[in-house]
């Protein structure tokens, strides 16, 4: 596979890995999935991604833990927080941003964005290291 092809790919899975992450946060709330519903928490995730992936290059390197997957990773937990506060989604009695949905977000956007990727990069260097024998 290209570059080229592996940063589609990449955008394509984080894009999903987003939207599972919104998903399963409705879903552990009782909150209805429907697709307006789904769009509306996943959004502001989705934006932060957006500018994450941009700013570091991401379609160039997108295997790249540093600066690609870090930068990825922060800006969409960063902006998407911030959005959510910004549109007052989220508040919980009175709380525009619950500590636990920060630590929640932040570690499971992590683990999807980062995670993926090093599991890529392993299969990869398995798989070089067998065409080389």
């Amino acid at each position: 596979m290209t570059e080229r092809t592996w940063g589609w790919l990449a955008a394509v899975i984080d894009v999903v890995l987003i939207v599972l992450f919104a998903l399963i946060g409705r879903s552990s709330h009782g909150e209805t999935n429907s697709a307006l519903a789904l769009w509306t928490t996943a959004y502001p995730f989705l934006a932060g991604w957006a500018v994450g992936y941009v700013t570091s290059g991401a379609w160039a390197r997108p295997l790249r833990f540093w600066p690609t997957g870090v930068v990825v990773w922060i800006l969409t937990v960063f902006i998407g927080l911030a959005i959510r506060v910004a549109t007052g989604q989220g508040d919980v009695d009175g709380n525009p941003l619950p500590i636990s949905f920060v630590i929640v977000a932040t570690i499971v956007l992590g683990v999807f964005l980062l995670g993926w990727r090093g599991l890529a990069r392993l299969v990869l260097r398995g798989m070089r290291r067998r065409t080389a024998r």
